[in-house]
């Protein structure tokens, strides 16, 4: 398979792999890239985040830094906090983005996280309210693609969910005489997770051939993706399939399956690398 194919004709090139059962870096159809995540004071950049974490997957790279303030609520929801994601894809991570406002690929992700926080009920709204009508925190949480090479939503998924777990959040309590918040940095607790989703992105190739966790460039050459996004008791939280080829019922239910496999290798990952930095 000469190299000359794969630029010339980067369809073809792949297609003799597919037929092998096999891709271009090696790895079977369904075989993830290696995935590594890193918590919270393993990552001197961002010390002024109240939680953070890198995930790599392959060569995919993804920080997400959570900041908590305090706000007084929304007039119609009194008895919630807030909760807001932002992806960013710099110029930096691939020669695809430019600098400038968030692009269609941005926004797009931006929102695919807003509704996994939604969907699954990660975060109760409610455990972030202090003080009915007066107080509560707002989480922003912002997710930045340092290496992009395919994939983006999974590492952006599981980077949120491992910079949430390394949250601690003062005490905070309104002084009634006064009427204003007082904070006790001595005293901090960590943030109530509720659920713990995890995104599986498949490509689709040729309109029947599925391949898991793709590279950008068979992104690029893929009739469409899809996205299931499943918590730990197996629950479907979102499908996200933005167009492309549409998937029979039960490569649907063969990718819901593989994406409940997946679940258990990512919690088993995020759960070892947060018992590591936990102090005896």
């Amino acid at each position: 398979l000469s190299i000359c194919s794969r630029t010339v004709e980067p369809l073809e090139y792949y297609r003799r792999f597919l037929k092998e059962n096999c891709r271009p870096d090696g790895r079977e159809l369904g075989e993830f890239r290696t995935t590594t995540v890193n918590i919270g004071k393993c990552l001197c950049s961002i010390t002024t985040a109240d939680g953070s974490a890198l995930v790599k997957l392959g060569n995919t790279t993804v920080i997400c830094g959570v900041k908590a303030e305090l706000a007084a609520p929304a007039a119609d929801s009194a008895n919630k906090g807030y909760i807001v994601p932002n992806v960013e894809l710099p110029s930096l991570c691939a020669e695809r983005f430019r600098s400038g406002p968030p692009g269609e690929e941005a926004q797009a992700a931006s929102q695919f996280i807003a509704d996994v926080i939604e969907n699954s009920q990660m975060i109760v709204k409610e455990d972030l309210c202090i003080a009915n009508g007066k107080l509560a925190w707002v989480l922003y949480c912002d997710i930045i693609c340092l290496d992009y090479d395919g994939n983006l939503l999974d590492a952006s998924v599981f980077a949120l969910l491992a910079a949430l777990k390394n949250v601690q959040l003062p005490l905070v309590t309104i002084n009634e005489e006064t009427g204003l918040s007082e904070v006790n940095l001595k005293e901090k607790n960590p943030l109530i997770i509720r659920k713990h989703p995890v995104a599986t992105s498949f490509a689709v190739f040729d309109d029947t051939l599925l391949i898991v966790d793709p590279t950008a460039e068979e992104e690029d050459l893929a009739t469409g993706t899809v996205t299931i996004v499943t918590d730990e008791e197996g629950r479907l939280c979102s499908v996200h399939k933005p167009g492309g080829s549409p998937l029979t019922g039960a490569k649907l239910q063969d990718c819901i399956t593989r994406a409940i496999t997946r679940h258990k290798e990512v919690k088993k990952l995020i759960d070892k690398v947060i018992k590591s930095i936990t102090p005896k």
